[in-house]
């Protein structure tokens, strides 16, 4: 189950999805489509894991509480990451040529 979880530094999921995409000569959109996907279905893990637990099913309240904190922190990685682009194109527009 811990094998799921991102590592924190240079082995990040975004950094290693990045790299693998440049290496099979895709384009922006599709690493950004595969990292999207990968941010949609940590969150959904996470709410089955809840609605699992809430059921009472067989699921340790620890590995719910660690899915729901790793699907929010890819969720805020992904907004700064949505920040910084459109930060970055108003600054592009704003040049003057």
């Amino acid at each position: 189950m811990t094998s799921s979880i991102p590592v924190i530094g240079n082995d990040t999921l975004l950094a290693k999805t990045v790299e693998q995409n440049r290496t099979k000569g895709e384009t922006f959109k599709q690493t950004l489509q595969e990292v999207l996907g990968t941010v949609d279905g940590s969150i959904k893990e996470s709410e089955q894991m809840t609605r699992d637990f809430a059921l009472g099913e067989d699921v340790e309240l620890h590995q719910v509480m660690i899915a729901a904190e790793e699907a929010n922190l890819a969720l805020q990685l992904t907004v700064q990451v949505r920040n910084k682009v459109i930060e970055a194109y108003q600054e592009i527009m704003r040049m003057q040529l």
